[in-house]
């Protein structure tokens, strides 16, 4: 009987003591449950920063590069014209081809394009009272960057009576962009480039009456209407494909139907209207001249 007593009391004692310390853990983990959880602030990696210029190898650090989109990886775009194996450091239009019936339509890559100057437009592309403008006029102020817009390699660099100090580039795309009126080159000929990467500083030099850059964009010599591929307000392309035709050089047909009267002994601009059938007023005009002007053995009068 005292052994039935003493196990029954041992079991009482054993089961008490279990409980205690099952309460005392479960009081335990509510503590720790509602207790706040502290967040541990990491310090954030340190930034990477090259040990070398960026510009060094064309690379603007500045610019955002964009990545080729998938659709454009699929284009089969137009393999650079046979023409091109002439190549020329002095003849901006070694080519003499002319493109006015031409029969296909080419597919051009301009996804890569940087603004050459992002200031507004000074003079577009068309007619300026007697010439055609073969390019657009963007300003610049003196020493400001002129960006080569398309990756590629550079043909020309030279000083010219007209366009001054001024950089061709032969594109990989197939197209060549002109830089003119610059203050400074800073590219040779034969030098690759990227689009961004700075061919000269803006100025004032050749035929120009302010600081400004002449900008032209050609496929095989024949000058393109920069409007037709670039937004001038956003300086940014229309398309990132270039569907090339006969259609971008029809105002070609309109050069060709302007006729000029060459100035003899004895000319006068009333002669010249009564030989033409033009008005002195519609010669005046077009040449941007007046009634009293002089006109000089040589000169070329245009008359439509």
């Amino acid at each position: 009987m005292l052994r039935n007593f003493t196990k029954v009391l041992l079991l009482l004692l054993i089961s008490g003591f279990i409980h205690g310390k099952a309460e005392a853990f479960s009081k335990r983990v509510r503590y720790i449950a509602e207790s706040p959880i502290s967040v541990i602030n990491l310090p954030e990696p340190p930034k990477f920063q090259p040990y070398y210029n960026p510009l060094i190898f064309g690379i603007d650090s500045k610019r955002e590069i964009i990545p080729i989109s998938d659709y454009l990886r699929a284009i089969e775009f137009s393999e650079m014209p046979e023409e091109y194996d002439i190549w020329s450091d002095t003849k901006i239009n070694p080519y003499q081809v002319n493109l006015v019936d031409m029969k296909d339509t080419l597919k051009i890559d301009l996804s890569s394009f940087y603004p050459p100057s992002v200031k507004y437009v000074t003079s577009d592309f068309g007619f300026r009272r007697w010439r055609h403008h073969y390019g657009i006029d963007l300003k610049v102020h003196k020493g400001d960057s002129v960006y080569n817009a398309f990756d590629g390699v550079v043909r020309i660099t030279k000083r010219a009576r007209d366009y001054g100090y001024y950089v061709l580039v032969r594109h990989f795309n197939g197209l060549e962009t002109l830089y003119a009126h610059l203050n400074k080159i800073t590219v040779n000929p034969g030098d690759t480039i990227r689009s961004g990467y700075p061919v000269g500083l803006g100025g004032n030099t050749g035929r120009s009456t302010g600081y400004h850059l002449h900008f032209e964009i050609r496929y095989l010599g024949n000058p393109l209407n920069p409007n037709d591929l670039i937004d001038f307000n956003s300086h940014t392309v229309k398309n990132q494909i270039l569907a090339l035709n006969a259609q971008h050089f029809e105002y070609k047909k309109e050069i060709e139907k302007i006729r000029f009267w060459i100035v003899r002994s004895g000319d006068t601009l009333g002669r010249i209207s009564q030989r033409t059938g033009v008005s002195i007023a519609r010669l005046c005009s077009l040449n941007g001249i007046r009634k009293t002007s002089i006109l000089r053995i040589g000169q070329r009068i245009r008359y439509t």
